[in-house]
């Protein structure tokens, strides 16, 4: 059955910032596992401001994610929707484990 085009955009948005903000928290870790970061304090100016690169990636990615959910919703609603609200429950996890070990 073909859903409405509004209850596609829907699930695509919230498939899009679920996605980029597990994206962001992951990017976080990972950055930080593998390089350490300038004291911010000491440093006046970059040219690479790592949160807008990481924000920026994270939004670009979870955009592309939207699509395919526009697309998955058209097949099924219900289970798009499923499977976002358990992609919600691990985004926040991802944040939340970014927030605390990585600050």
């Amino acid at each position: 059955m073909k859903e409405a085009r509004s209850v596609r955009l829907a699930l695509a948005i919230v498939a899009a910032c679920a996605s980029a903000a597990a994206i962001y928290a992951a990017l976080r870790v990972a950055q930080a596992a593998l390089r350490a970061e300038p004291d911010p304090a000491l440093i006046l100016w970059s040219e690479h401001a790592g949160y807008f690169w990481r924000a920026w990636t994270a939004a670009y990615a979870g955009g592309m994610v939207g699509f395919l959910a526009y697309a998955a919703a058209g097949r099924s609603a219900e289970r798009t929707a499923r499977v976002l609200a358990a992609a919600i429950v691990v985004a926040t996890a991802l944040l939340v484990a970014q927030g605390v070990l990585v600050p």
